[in-house]
């Protein structure tokens, strides 16, 4: 148990300062919004550069560790647009962000730091080899969810292309694979670059925290929290560690991974399409929130002691 509050209550405590120091004014929302562009175009790609460069990858593809995940993520955001057209009666669009909520995760704010510091480096390569995965395939289900087959397919191509951190994930690779070494200076800059991004990205995440709130759909949020938070982690953990075959750590990434907060990318795509950015502002507050006690669950249900 000591362990388990030794790994949360550094990461929350940092996203604590960051919602506490909005709060007091001393910070605005711009700076989150600088302190977010700075992790998401600079710090994450290096630190991504530092740990692929360096990791030993596997020499086979784990199809398990993809279709427990996806499998995962796809039955929940499915169960979230039924409730949202049955219960809430959202509109179409509104029901495509309630999904996206429900099923999208903050792997960048709350993710990373969560599993780093379970697992440290064995958890590395499967973290961002899914992290890899799991933006451009969320990002083009929603998509095509709004598009509804209208979708600008070279707009929506050059978009993740261009995309920071896919962008150092496939830099990285290539890099390793040259079997170039990385020049003594370059690799020093890119270790403290790196090490910046898991404060920055906690404390950015406690400015948006206060920011957004979650304003009068709380109850909308808490179905997508509990969705995000409980069901989703379940059903990876079931298919994770009892219908496909991994290495535990991966089944174990995949299952932090699944239980991370409702990510920011839900809110930026609302805010493109210009529907359910409440829904999914409300979904990012109340689902951050109620990470402190699940990520605790979570850990010492995979045993991290």
């Amino acid at each position: 148990m000591l362990h388990i509050l030794s790994i949360v209550l550094p990461v929350f405590g940092l996203i604590a300062i960051g919602y506490g120091a909005r709060r007091a004014k001393l910070v605005l929302d711009r700076t989150g919004d600088g302190l977010s562009d700075y992790v998401f175009t600079i710090a994450v790609p290096a630190l991504i550069f530092k740990t692929l460069t360096a990791a030993d990858l596997p020499e086979s593809q784990p199809w398990g560790y993809w279709f427990a995940y996806f499998l995962g993520a796809g039955i929940v955001w499915a169960l979230a647009m039924a409730i949202g057209q049955r219960f809430f009666k959202l509109t179409r669009m509104d029901n495509v962000v309630a999904g996206f909520s429900s099923a999208q995760a903050n792997t960048v704010m709350v993710g990373i730091p969560l599993i780093l510091e379970a697992y440290g480096k064995p958890g590395a390569v499967p973290l961002f080899l899914l992290i890899a995965i799991h933006l451009p395939i969320m990002m083009t289900i929603a998509t095509l969810m709004a598009e509804k087959g209208h979708t600008h397919w070279r707009r929506m191509a050059r978009q993740l292309l261009l995309h920071p951190i896919l962008l150092a994930i496939f830099f990285s690779t290539a890099f390793r694979f040259s079997g170039l070494p990385v020049p003594a200076t370059i690799k020093t800059i890119i270790e403290m670059l790196g090490a910046s991004a898991i404060p920055c990205a906690l404390i950015a995440m406690g400015i948006a925290l206060y920011r957004y709130g979650v304003g009068e759909d709380f109850k909308l949020a808490a179905t997508i929290s509990a969705l995000k938070l409980i069901l989703h982690p379940l059903l990876v953990y079931i298919f994770a560690f009892h219908v496909f075959t991994m290495p535990p750590v991966w089944a174990g990434v995949a299952v932090l991974f699944a239980s991370s907060p409702a990510g920011v990318n839900a809110y930026l795509f609302a805010e493109r399409y210009r529907a359910g950015a409440r829904i999914a502002s409300s979904a990012i507050a109340l689902s951050t929130a109620l990470s402190v006690i699940t990520s605790a669950f979570w850990l010492a249900w995979l045993g991290i002691r």
